[in-house]
């Protein structure tokens, strides 16, 4: 299985990769940085600097509906967050 999933492009990640060269990816949740460091540099021929991982939690919902109460959560996934030497740019809709 591939270590990085897809790219996160949400407002948030857009600025940071405008302003301070980083981009955000969903990885998988066995990956440590040097493997993902790796990974970035082979798919996207970049030379990646630092790289900053977060384990996203579950968000626990609750409904009340007509047959009682339906309780339900999100997936829990893996964050990394890449910062690309100065210069360098990933372009994430290229692929599409």
């Amino acid at each position: 299985m591939s270590i990085l999933i897809k790219p996160i492009i949400t407002e948030k990640a857009t600025s940071d990769s405008e302003v301070f060269n980083r981009y955000g990816f969903v990885v998988d949740k066995n990956a440590n940085k040097v493997e993902i460091k790796k990974a970035v540099e082979a798919a996207y021929g970049v030379s990646v600097t630092k790289v900053r991982t977060i384990n996203v939690r579950p968000d626990r919902k609750t409904r009340y509906t007509k047959t009682g109460m339906i309780t339900g959560k999100t997936a829990a996934y893996k964050k990394a967050i890449v910062q690309v030497a100065e210069g360098e740019v990933i372009d994430l809709y290229s692929n599409l």
